[in-house]
């Protein structure tokens, strides 16, 4: 089948049920993003990993998966969106099982780069399918609320899910748990799921995808290691993108089609969704931290501390008809990222409370600000281009995405460090491993001196928090700006 939208005879439970598969298998990839930090312990007492070989088992897959999602758009565009989810869902469920049942440190980061390369495949096909299916403005927008929501509850809930595995079960059962989820996907989208391409697609652009992957996988690379040696990767990545962009401004039929970032509304949509991720990833990733180390709750605990902020952007589908119509798509964009920015500054003062409610409240306009703004600004993106090129689109959304990760954990996770080592005063004589992080000084401090590590770690989680409010609040002055209300 060559169309490019659902065909008529697809009915209203049979979308909606098409829906949720689709978002199943981007709540799987979003949980697999987060589920192995809370596994790294385990896991190195069972491989013995090198510190540079646990670098790259974390990085390898955010390294695929952003290098290779322009190119899988693309070819989902060109062999069919329906296709490439199936070959991909298979290829993750395959490559799960390798990885759970890893016997050295190089097979699993063999196992994890082709994960991100599943990945890649899988994320640009179900928001192009999305696209395809609900052709009708309004449902369309509910539908991407759902798949939004899958995405920010998957985040959050990958702690939770990790936690209570790793109570209960080795370090590989955190990639187990993808193969029967992809198995479901499977089976359930070989009959829901409706085939589309884009039916003139012109001839592919080798030179343009070598040149994708060039260009965001290095820049990548450099966020998350920031060293001397990454400014140069940098550069290149830079470099490789500058002609990426002229190539595509050349062709007939490109890869990308970069005039797009001409509009106001497109590329301040794309700005909107890398800091909604920024700021919800980069709290989630110190918040976690505190509520273990900082207040002592277990994994479990820890993860279901985090659940306002995931029932909070799950809120949003029920809010995204009637902000669109009170307010329009531009001023909705900037309203919830302001909520978010609001709840992010609460949380340095809520830090120091000795209740807990106190932070869980924090959490719900963060989750619902943040889960707005993704809904909203996600569709505003797919929206910009025609159906035929959903899946090359699809793929900026994503980019930004893993971009707005990748920097939040970099970003205000290098903040939190600095922070707590300029905040630390211990004697002279405390053992050096306790400037390095607070998991570190629980484990080398006298039980004296770990309560002056905790509160230095509390205040740099509210700088960090205040820090990432800035961000988030003038990411609402660009999309009030930019983004257009009609």
């Amino acid at each position: 089948m060559t169309s490019t939208a659902a065909p008529p005879h697809y009915s209203k439970a049979r979308r909606w049920s098409a829906l949720a598969v689709l978002s199943a298998a981007v709540l799987l990839l979003s949980i697999d993003g987060t589920v192995l930090a809370l596994a790294v312990p385990s896991l190195t007492e069972s491989l013995s990993p090198t510190a540079e070989q646990i670098i790259w088992i974390g990085d390898i897959y955010s390294l695929a998966l952003a290098g290779l999602l322009a190119l899988m758009g693309n070819l989902a565009d060109r062999i069919g969106r329906k296709r490439i989810l199936l070959a991909g869902s298979v290829l993750f469920g395959v490559v799960s099982l390798i990885a759970a049942f890893a016997t050295s440190a190089e097979e699993l980061i063999a196992a994890r780069l082709l994960l991100g390369v599943a990945g890649a495949t899988l994320m640009p096909s179900t928001l192009s399918l999305i696209r395809n299916i609900f052709t009708d403005d309004a449902e369309r927008t509910r539908a991407v609320a759902v798949w939004s929501a899958a995405f920010g509850a998957g985040s959050a809930a990958g702690p939770m899910i990790g936690g209570f595995l790793l109570e209960h079960f080795w370090w590989g059962s955190v990639f187990l748990i993808n193969v029967p989820v992809m198995i479901v996907v499977v089976v359930s989208g070989l009959f829901l799921l409706p085939e589309s391409r884009d039916p003139h697609p012109g001839r592919f652009d080798w030179p343009s995808a070598v040149l994708s992957m060039l260009t965001v996988a290095p820049i990548v690379y450099a966020i998350t290691h920031r060293s001397l040696p990454s400014v140069v990767v940098a550069l290149g990545g830079f470099a490789a993108g500058y002609f990426f962009v002229r190539r595509q401004r050349r062709l007939e039929n490109p890869m990308l089609d970069v005039d797009l970032f001409r509009s106001g509304a497109f590329s301040g949509a794309v700005a909107a969704n890398v800091i909604s991720i920024f700021a919800l990833v980069g709290l989630l990733f110190f918040f976690s931290q505190y509520l273990q180390f900082a207040r002592g709750f277990t994994p479990l605990q820890a993860g279901l501390a985090e659940l306002p902020a995931t029932i909070a952007s799950m809120v949003v589908v029920a809010l995204v008809g009637w902000s669109i119509t009170r307010l329009g798509r531009g001023r909705a964009i900037a309203v919830a990222l302001a909520v978010a920015a609001a709840g992010l500054a609460l949380v340095a003062p809520a830090a120091g409370q000795s209740s807990y409610v106190w932070l869980a409240l924090c959490l719900v306009p963060v989750g619902l600000g943040v889960g707005l703004s993704m809904t909203l600004a996600g569709d505003a993106i797919i929206s910009a281009a025609p159906p035929r090129k959903a899946g090359s689109v699809s793929a900026v959304t994503e980019t930004a995405n893993e971009l707005g990760v990748v920097l939040g954990i970099a970003v205000l996770g290098s903040l939190l460090t600095s922070v707590y080592r300029s905040s630390l005063t211990l004697p002279e004589s405390a053992p050096a491993a306790a400037r390095d992080s607070l998991g570190s000084a629980l484990q080398v401090l006298d039980p004296s001196l770990t309560s002056i590590a905790k509160d230095a770690f509390v205040t740099a989680m509210q700088t960090t928090s205040l820090v990432a409010a800035v961000f988030t609040a003038l990411a609402a002055v660009v999309a009030w700006r930019l983004i257009p209300s009609r």
